[in-house]
């Protein structure tokens, strides 16, 4: 990165730098050779290097984010108005030609962590109430409000909450089809899940989503710790609701009998998520945050990257890191499953980014996977995943999923995700109570505007106070807090009841 007091360019071949802040009309780029911007470039934003002709590619970060749809003068902005995704381009996947070895570490760092009982790590130490349908949601709820209405809670300081995990699907769905058989790999997901010390089980009973049909997917029986409840046999609402707050209360003692102790970074597994991007989260927070994930890998632990559409144009950079060719390959077939999709729904890949993105300086889907991708590191690709799929590898992995935040978060959790790790740059306010999420901002402005919610300030690295690897050893040793107990912002907001969203594929008839 090549940087002065107002721009910043990435890469020697690009057409394009960013401004570090708003640039006024007539501004003289020292550093791009004294280029004079043709007009306001707002912060975050592209401004031209050189001339660009109409149809010519654009690129940042040394790579293609787009073609100019007309003739660009050095000095003018770089935005919606002159640049687009345009036509398909040939992208060469090299697969696993970029695989390097691991970052080299010589010590053997520990979270103070849960050890459950059968061999997994957990960073919280939590009681979960599932619904297996929407109609069981709002007795989930009443359950749950009962813990933080009351104080009983207060004599077991080990139990960390007790949650509701609620959703609006499991019925009117064919009870063979692909569509049910995800959504019971995303509630079976939670179900055992090893933040989640105990878990109760609420269905109405003729639902589509029959409960032991969850149970036989995730080859479990009900226990002390797993507690099946149908409102339709319970007598309905209210019966139902005493019964599982008896249910929960009976099993407290045992579930606060529990202590932290020292666990190796192996039984991390950390979810990678980014929204509300801006122009500056391929800059600073996505590549510190792809630095800790680095750090991480090298110490045994995972991490899981997803949102299949914003990887898009980028995808040829795993692939080259993929260990074995089938990885690599079982990610493209994804990528054009993508895109089969959207040309069936007569929709496009490139309408994302969203309105947000767009203000904050990013122009197609290509630019905003190649920032995106930025947080993965530059590790080794294990393994490919479908949505919700339980993990079974070590390292950087991917997971099948939209771009919709809240929506690949669940798939990450469901996949067995114990942390998440979300970097924005506009002012996301997502949160999980079942993997606390450390937030990281893109820039100080923003930061400082919303310090309730965010928990870093990778904005440190645009002002000059901290390198990319800096901030990502800061990021790393949070990690490592609040997997020990540490609260993240959003958990001392109570923010992420409700940002449980299953992707829901399939006819709903």
């Amino acid at each position: 990165m090549s940087e002065n007091a107002s721009i910043i360019k990435l890469n020697s071949l690009d057409d394009v730098a960013i401004a570090r802040e708003t640039l006024p009309a007539g501004s003289i780029l020292q550093d791009a050779g004294g280029v004079r911007t043709a007009t306001e470039i707002p912060g975050g934003h592209k401004v031209a290097l050189r001339e660009i002709h109409r149809g010519d590619p654009v690129h940042k970060y040394g790579q293609i984010i787009g073609f100019a749809t007309q003739d660009i003068e050095p000095g003018q902005h770089v935005h919606v108005q002159n640049l687009s995704m345009g036509h398909d381009f040939a992208r060469d996947y090299a697969f696993g030609q970029g695989v390097k070895p691991p970052l080299e570490v010589t010590d053997h760092l520990t979270f103070n962590g849960y050890l459950r009982p059968d061999g997994r790590g957990a960073t919280r130490n939590l009681i979960g109430i599932v619904s297996t349908v929407n109609c069981s949601a709002t007795t989930v709820k009443k359950i749950a409000e009962h813990f933080v209405r009351s104080d009983i809670l207060d004599q077991y300081p080990n139990i960390d909450g007790v949650i509701p995990v609620t959703h609006g699907f499991g019925c009117c769905i064919d009870t063979k089809g692909e569509g049910i058989q995800q959504l019971r790999r995303t509630i079976g997901g939670y179900v055992v899940h090893p933040n989640f010390a105990a878990v109760l089980v609420i269905g109405l009973g003729c639902e589509a989503n029959q409960m032991d049909a969850i149970f036989m997917t995730e080859k479990v029986r009900p226990g002390a710790r797993l507690i099946p409840l149908v409102m339709q046999e319970e007598g309905g609402t209210q019966n139902t609701v005493e019964a599982g707050i008896a249910a929960i209360e009976k099993i407290l003692p045992e579930i606060n009998d529990v202590k932290r102790e020292p666990l190796p970074l192996s039984h991390l597994v950390l979810a990678l998520q980014c929204g509300g991007s801006d122009g500056y989260s391929g800059i600073t927070a996505n590549p510190a945050l792809g630095h800790a994930v680095d750090l991480l890998v090298a110490h045994g632990g995972s991490a899981i990257l997803t949102e299949t559409p914003e990887i898009y144009g980028a995808e040829h950079l795993l692939t080259r890191r993929a260990v074995r060719r089938d990885i690599g390959e079982k990610l493209v077939d994804i990528i054009h499953g993508w895109e089969r999709y959207a040309e069936r729904e007569h929709g496009s890949i490139d309408n994302n980014p969203t309105p947000g993105n767009k203000k904050g300086g990013l122009t197609t889907i290509l630019e905003k996977s190649l920032g995106a991708v930025a947080k993965s590191g530059s590790s080794a690709l294990q393994g490919v995943y479908k949505y919700a799929e339980p993990i079974d590898a070590h390292g950087l992995l991917f997971m099948d999923a939209p771009g919709y935040d809240p929506m690949g978060a669940t798939g990450q959790i469901a996949s067995g995700a114990t942390l998440l790790a979300f970097t924005t740059g506009r002012g996301s306010c997502f949160g999980s109570r079942i993997a606390p999420t450390i937030k990281l901002a893109t820039n100080t402005a923003m930061y400082e505007r919303m310090q309730d919610d965010m928990d870093i300030n990778c904005g440190r690295i645009l002002d000059g106070n901290s390198s990319v690897t800096e901030m990502g050893e800061d990021i790393f040793r949070s990690i490592i807090r609040m997997a020990s107990g540490e609260h993240s912002k959003s958990e001392e907001l109570n923010v992420g009841n409700e940002e449980i969203v299953p992707w829901m594929i399939g006819a709903q008839m």
